[in-house]
Order: structure tokens, then sequence, then C-alpha cells
């Protein structure tokens, strides 16, 4: 067992000595670039923007965005040069310039039209280099050099072909294969040396070195050529050159060299060739292969890889050590004692000497999670997930076992006791003859105790710090054994990543809610107001507290690493910030831990090593702000505009896209924009990351875009700023304005013309509308007159049916009494009397029924006009029998009465009834007078 946990704690020290402390690594990939995977050369305009010389085409990093342009003739773009305000680029068969656009875009220009002929089928073009007014563009077997005043050539070609093309100060160089190194004199080449290093060794590049040239080579490392001899330069870095093959290099502004190789990354020397950094795949480049290396205006050091584009800061003032093994893990705490760097990680603890690139190494016994590193009185504390630990000679005591400890702090006027917090409560460290022993445990209080400190002037009061309970006060006793009281604060409240921190004698909690501080009289946390504001809009991670030795006080928030420091007329403290933000610092939330290892050198943690920032070396450089493209439109139709003019659009044409950027490449500054629309918008924005900007629906007038960068706390040196109209549209025209007062006029004459002819037909209509009230009344007043015509006309009906009735009911009892006498006469004149006859001839002729019915009908028809007509043209089949009966019965007469005026019995007239019933066809269910009296 013993025996594996050495082969462990070996294979731990092989995998953590891989990594060295290095400067930021920027790291783009195809899938960030969306283009080929080999890049061949690289270069800067005038704006700062990269271009690179990649498989698919010629590609542009603004700082934010990336552009492929292909090739023309959709071959690998081999060599890229940026002059002036053109980008110079050579490929397969052709070679020429881009130009940017009026709308940002860039074009092409070939430059091969005229020489078509002059180049070699199968031709390409590798390099590019300039001299004052020429153009030199190099392929493998000839030279063209481009006159940009005249536009002419000059052409050198080499039977054996050409390996580069050097630019050296005012001198262009350049190797031929076999036959050594030329220059180009008057345009013409001239041999300057054909030594076997020149004529067998193919050369990589060419520097200035005092009064001589330094030769870099693929295979044999450095030269240095003077007076016509070529010696070895004498550096420890050709010892490891001569092992790998180089293929790129690159003169550095601090005067060391960039050297790329085929299989074992890249080497960083100095100035006198010590190698400063040795950068592989496994250090943290994306490629091992560097095809192609480039030094911008800002000291960075471009890589192209034979897979993907890396950006190394070389000038950064933060460098970082990168554990991609894991076996380091992530940091919690650090600290420099007697010039070692310790390192307390969830693997346990580390060391090394300061600044040497020896591998951290693994102290023995402290496996496991280490939670803090404290110093105090020349010796160090390891506070543990398994205890408590002091650092001696490289190696551990344990002085407080099965409790793990989160952190100490000192108890005021007891220089021999120090307060521990413990996963239960606080306990007691105390200073003895034979060294610092643990104590006791405060009994009475068991809650964990991560953060806790004690007042200046109150020795038994300690203050405790807990996420999920808030924080507490307890009152010890003198001998520090015993809890006396224990007070809960409401305020401020529990949270998730609080803190509680000693700054300047003052006792401060961070949380989402803000900063308080405790008041020591009233034993109060007051909300400050002034600096709690840092911790809103978002900016919130965690309110972790460190206090460093120079008196800072740092906590970490989304965008920056902040720290407050005592004014030096005032109480109030000022806030600084380091534009490095979370995302990239990569740390823990919540156990953010920053160190101060020298006097301007500060460790901070990450979940994979920790970074070093260097506070004498932050500079923040002043960047200019760039428009990059304007895209206007409708929501379904998107246009490029121009850059350098004012724009004039249509009022349909009002969605806007506004694209900005700032060339600046460090990894741990990120650019923030604000900006404005003068006429819409005319205060600043608030700061932000994004590039770009839109605006939708924008209503006609004059506008001005603004936006200002900053990068750290350096302002941008310009603001840039686009003028456009939106117009109005035709109905919003003056002459669209001019028509309509034209038509307001028709309109208003039309309209008080139609108002008079309203009013008119209005006073007709009233008049009209009289007239017929008028008439209404008339006809009202006239159907009165009816009413009572008519009520006369009823009356006078019901009096002739009365008279009628009396006249038929006269008749009837005429006739009955007339019948009653004959048939008494009748039934007298038995003898046959001849003098009785008369009387009974006189009194037939007197029941005569025609004369009876005559004298009836007109009678009837004057009391009931047109009934007869009606019924006998309803019933055409009705003999005036019939007619008669239906007479009677309109008069609503029985059959008993009917009879006498028929001179006939009762059982006729119902006889008589049921015929009618028949030949008038009525349904059962009518009866025969409810049908007449309807007619």
């Amino acid at each position: 067992m013993k025996k594996l946990y050495l082969s462990i704690i070996c294979l731990l020290h092989l995998f953590i000595g891989i990594s060295q402390e290095l400067p930021p690594i920027l790291k783009y990939n195809t899938g960030t670039y969306n283009a080929g995977n080999q890049n061949w050369m690289a270069t800067q305009d005038v704006n700062g923007y990269m271009y690179f010389a990649n498989n698919e085409g010629l590609l542009e990093f603004n700082g934010f965005n990336w552009t492929l342009y292909p090739t023309p003739n959709e071959t690998i773009l081999r060599s890229v040069k940026a002059i002036d305000n053109r980008i110079y680029t050579g490929f397969y068969m052709d070679f020429g310039y881009w130009e940017r656009q009026p709308d940002g875009v860039l074009a092409y220009t070939s430059l091969t039209s005229k020489i078509k002929d002059k180049i070699f089928d199968d031709e390409q073009f590798w390099n590019i280099e300039r001299y004052d007014q020429w153009v030199i563009f190099q392929s493998l077997s000839q030279i063209f050099i481009y006159n940009t005043k005249s536009k002419e050539f000059n052409i050198i070609g080499s039977d054996t072909g050409m390996n580069k093309v050097f630019r050296v100060n005012n001198t262009i160089f350049y190797q031929t294969y076999n036959s050594g190194l030329y220059e180009i004199e008057n345009g013409k080449s001239k041999l300057i040396s054909d030594t076997q290093l020149f004529k067998k060794s193919k050369i990589i590049n060419i520097y200035s070195r005092d009064d001589a040239l330094l030769i870099q080579t693929q295979y044999e490392g450095f030269y240095i050529y003077k007076n016509g001899i070529a010696t070895k330069w004498d550096i420890p870095a050709n010892d490891e050159l001569t092992k790998t093959s180089t293929y790129s290099g690159e003169a550095l502004s601090n005067g060391g060299f960039a050297v790329g190789t085929v299989s074992n990354g890249i080497f960083i020397l100095s100035s006198k060739g010590e190698v400063k950094y040795h950068i592989t795949q496994n250090k943290g480049l994306s490629n091992n292969t560097a095809l192609s290396l480039f030094e911008d205006r800002d000291s960075n050091l471009w890589v192209g890889l034979d897979n993907g584009i890396n950006c190394i800061n070389t000038q950064s003032a933060v460098h970082s050590f990168v554990d991609d093994t894991g076996f380091l893990g992530t940091v919690y705490t650090s600290v420099m004692f007697k010039n070692i760097l310790y390192i307390g990680t969830n693997q346990g603890l580390f060391y090394k000497p300061f600044k040497s690139k020896d591998e951290f190494k693994f102290i023995p016994g402290t496996k496991g999670q280490v939670w803090s590193l404290f110093e105090y009185d020349n010796t160090l504390f390891c506070g543990h997930d398994y205890g408590t630990f002091i650092v001696e000679n490289n190696t551990v005591k344990t002085i407080n076992v099965d409790i793990g400890t989160w952190k100490f702090t000192t108890i005021p006027n007891h220089p021999d006791l120090l307060l521990q917090g413990t996963y239960f409560g606080v306990s007691v460290l105390e200073k003895t003859a034979s060294g610092w022993k643990f104590r006791n445990h405060i009994e009475g209080f068991e809650y964990s105790s991560r953060y806790l400190e004690m007042p200046e002037e109150d020795t038994n009061s300690i203050y405790i710090g807990h996420e999920y309970k808030g924080v507490f006060r307890i009152s010890v006793n003198n001998e520090y054994t015993k809890v006396l009281k224990t007070d809960t604060y409401k305020t401020p409240s529990k949270g998730r990543n609080v803190s509680l921190a000693k700054f300047n004698k003052d006792i401060y909690f961070a949380s989402k809610e803000g900063f308080f501080k405790l008041d020591p009289k009233t034993k109060k946390f007051n909300k400050q107001e002034l600096i709690s504001g840092i911790l809103q809009d978002g900016e919130y991670t965690s309110g972790k507290l460190m206090v460093d030795k120079n008196n800072r006080m740092w906590f970490f928030t989304k965008n920056y690493i902040n720290y407050f420091i005592c004014g030096k007329l005032n109480t109030e403290l000022k806030h600084n910030v380091i534009p490095i933000p979370s995302s990239i610092t990569n740390s823990m939330l919540g156990y953010e831990n920053i160190t101060q290892i020298t006097p301007s050198i500060f460790l901070v943690g990450t979940t994979d090593g920790y970074y070093t920032i260097n506070l004498n070396e932050l500079k923040f450089k002043t960047y200019k702000v760039y428009l990059t493209g304007i895209n206007y439109g409708t929501d379904t139709a998107i246009k490029n505009s121009t850059l350098n003019k004012v724009g004039n659009y249509d009022p349909k044409e009002n969605n806007f896209t506004f694209n900005y950027t700032v060339p600046e490449y460090s990894k741990y500054v990120n650019a923030e924009f604000q900006y404005k629309l003068e006429g819409d918008h005319n205060d600043w924005s608030e700061w932000s990351n994004s590039p770009s900007v839109s605006f939708k629906s924008l209503p006609p007038g004059e506008y001005v875009f603004k936006v200002r960068a900053k990068t750290g706390n350096s302002i941008s040196s310009n603001i840039a700023s686009y003028s456009f109209i939106i117009a109005k549209p035709w109905y919003a025209t003056t002459l669209a304005f001019i028509i309509y007062l034209i038509f307001a006029v028709i309109a208003a004459f039309l309209v008080n013309k139609a108002y008079k002819n309203y009013y008119h037909r209005q006073k007709e209509k009233l008049i009209e509308e009289n007239n017929r009230l008028l008439e209404i009344k008339q006809l009202e007043n006239e159907q009165e007159l009816m009413k009572i015509k008519n009520v006369q006309l009823q009356q006078e009906f019901e009096n002739k049916n009365r008279e009628l009735a009396v006249s038929t009911m006269n008749l009837i009892k005429k006739n009955e009494l007339l019948s009653m006498i004959k048939d008494n006469l009748v039934k007298n004149n038995d003898n046959g009397e001849k003098s009785i006859k008369p009387v009974i001839s006189l009194i037939n002729k007197n029941i005569n029924e025609d004369d009876t019915w005559d004298m009836f009908k007109e009678a009837f028809n004057n009391a009931d006009k047109d009934f007869l007509k009606k019924i006998k043209k309803t019933h055409p089949l009705l003999t005036p029998n019939d007619l008669r009966l239906c007479a009677y019965l309109r008069l609503n007469l029985s059959s008993k009465e009917i009879a006498p005026l028929l001179n006939i019995s009762v059982r006729s007239v119902e006889i008589k009834r049921y015929r009618l019933r028949k030949k008038m066809e009525l349904p059962h269910e009518l009866g025969l007078v409810e049908y007449i009296l309807s007619v």
C-alpha cells in the first residue's frame, strides 16, 4: 500500500510538472471562425483588425466578429499582408488586394491580369513583403515586384526554386535551394553568400541584430552572420531547437523571438536566447504545429496553427497556471511563506519555491480538502477538512483532529491565543512553550463557523456569518471556554454566498442585499448605501470578502475583480476594479480567493489552477471604437448601408442594426460599449458587452448614432458616429401638405355648401314634416269623424235590424194569425158556404210567400247590404229558397220561427237547413249559422 501511495505521489509530480505559469492564451477553433483548419500567415491593418491566410480564403477578425472572404477561384489562401488601406493576398495562380467598400465589406482586385502569361502553371504565392512603394509577391519559383505608383512589375526568377523572401531593415533577401542567400538591389538579384549553411539549411527567418544578421534555420537553430561568416549563436535555446523542426519565426517588440515548430508547439525566447516559455498542446496551445507567427501592435503573439488560431497575450499583467490533468484540483487558498508558494486545493496542500520553474510538490498527510492558510507568529496554519495542521519544513503537524477547520482569526490583546472557526462552532488555539496547541472548544455554540471576526474594543463578542442562518453574535466568558449568550440578527438576513470580514478595524458583512457595517456602539449592522450599489443591477455573484496585507478588501462581481482602499483624507472607501469577468476567471462561486504574494503580485485560485495579477503592470491602453456595419430595411428585407456619408432612407426602411467593435485582443480585458441615438435616445445607455444594437420602427426624422467603448478603466479615444435621415412618407411631405391644404379649402367649400344644402333640406323637410303632421292630424280628425259616422251607421244598422226583426216578427205573427183564421174558417166551413170563400181567398192572398219574401228581401238588403250577393257569389248553386233561408238564418231566427215564414213545418225547415249545408260543403265541425254570420 505504501508503494502504491508513493507511486501516486510520483505520478502526481510528473503531471504537475507539465504546467507552468503562462501568459493568457485565447483559443479560436474552426467552429468559432467558421473557416478552414490551417492558417498560413497573419497580418494587422491600420484599424487593428486581424487577417489570416486560411485554407478557405481571407479571414478577418475585428475583435468580436469573424468574416470569411473566399478567394475568387476558391483555392487556398497562402499569404496576406496589410499595407496602408489595402489587404494584399496571394493564392493559387493569382494575387491582388482587397479594399473596404463604403458599406464596410471587402472587395477583391486582381493584379495578375496583365501578367497571366508570366505565371507558371500550378504556381502559388506563399509570401508577401513590402518595401517603400513596392509590394513583393513570392512563389516557390518567382518573385513579382509590384510598383504601386507606376502599376508595373519586375520579375525575378530562379532555376532551382525559392524558399522564402525576407525583409531586414531596408534590405530584401531571399534564399534559393542549393544556391545560397541573395539580396535584391536595384530590382536585380545579387548573391550574398553561397556557404553550405545557406545552400543546404532551410532558412525560416532573418533578423537584424546589432550590425549582423541573425539567421533562424529549420533544424540547426540560430546562427549569427557577420562579415561573410556564419557562426552558431551560443544560447541555451539552440539545444532544444535542434531537436525539433521549426516552421515559423517572429521577432518580438521586447527584443525576444518566437519560434513555431512542426510538432513541438512554440518557443518564446528572451533577447538573450533564453527560453522563457515553451508552450505546447498540453500547456494550453490548441495544436503543436505553428504554421505562422505574428506580433500585433499590442505585443500579442498570434499563432496560425495547423488546426485553429491562438492569441498569446505575452505582455499581459495576468499569467495563468492551468492544471489540465486535474491532479492539482480546485485552488481554495494560497499563501507566500518564507519564499515558498503554498497552494491549498480540494486534493491537498502543494508547494514550490516562488518564481521557480520547479513543479509543485505534494505535502504528505494533507490529502483532502484544504480550506485556509493563515500566517501568524512566524507560523503557517492550515485549515483542513480533517482538522488543523501546522506546516513546518514542508511537512505538517496535526494539532486538532476530527473536526474540520474553516479559518483563523486573532484575539485583540491576546497574542498567544487564536480563534478558529470549525464545522461545529469555535475553538481556541494557544501558544505554549512547546508551540501552538489546541486548548479548548467554546461550549454553547455548535453551528458551522466558516466566517468569524472579533471587534477590536469588545473582545468578549464573536461575530459569525452563516449563509443558511444569518449572522450570530455570541458573548463568551473571559476565559473563552463558554458561550454566555447568543444573538441572531434579522438584519442583515441570511443568503447564499454571504461573507464576513474585518477591514480597517471595522466588521463588514456582504450579501446580495449589499454591504453592511457593524456599529460598535449599537451592535447593529447598518447598510452602506454608497458602496452597496456595486452589487446591484445583476452584478452580484458572491459576497466573499478578503483582506490583503496592504489593507485592501477584495470581492468579486460578475464582470470585475473589485477592491476597496481607505481614503487618505476621509473615512470613505475608494472603489477600484480590475475588468476580469467571472466567466473567464473560472472561480468557485462563494469560494473565490485572492492572496497577496508580493507587494504587487496577487494570486487568484480557479477550478483548474490559478492565475496571478501584477498590479504594477496592469495598464489599460486607450483604443479606438469603429463602426463595422449598418444594416437597415424592413422586417423581411435587410440591406447594408454605407458608413462614410450621411444616410437617407425611405420611411418604410426604419429598422436599423449598428455593429461596432474595439480591436482589442486581451483574454482578461473585455471591451464594453455605450451608445445613444440622438433624435430618439439622447442619453448614454448602460455599459454593455454586446457589439451591436438594434432600433425598430424609427419614426421619420434626423438622427445621429454615437458609440464609445471602455477597456478596463480607459474610455476610447474617439466616439464613432453615423448621421442619417429617415424621410417622411409621401403623405407627410411639404408638397403633400400643399395638396392637403388645397383639398382642405375645396373640402371646406364643399362642406359649407353641403351644410347649406343640408340645412335647406332640413328646412324643407321640417316644412314637409309639419305639412305631414297637419295631414296626419286632418286624417286623424277624419278618422274620428269616420268613427263617429261608423258608430252612427252601426246604430242605424242595428236599428234597421231591430226594425227588420220587428217587421219579420209582425209578418210571422200576421201569417200565423191569418193561418189560424184560415184554419178556423176551413174547419167551420163544413157546409161550403160561398160567403166564406172570398174571405179565405183574401187570407191566402195576404199570406202569399212571394209577396212576403219580396217585401222582406227589400228590407233585408237595406239592413245588410250585399250579403245575398256575397253568398250567391260564393255558392252559385243556391236557389232563391236557399237564399231566403240564408237571410232568415242571418237574422239568427230559429227553425220554429222560420217555418211560418216559409209556410212549412219545422221538420221541413230542418231538412232545408241540412240540404243547405250540403250545397255549401261545410265541414262537420263548422255550424251553419256560425258560417252565415261570418260572411
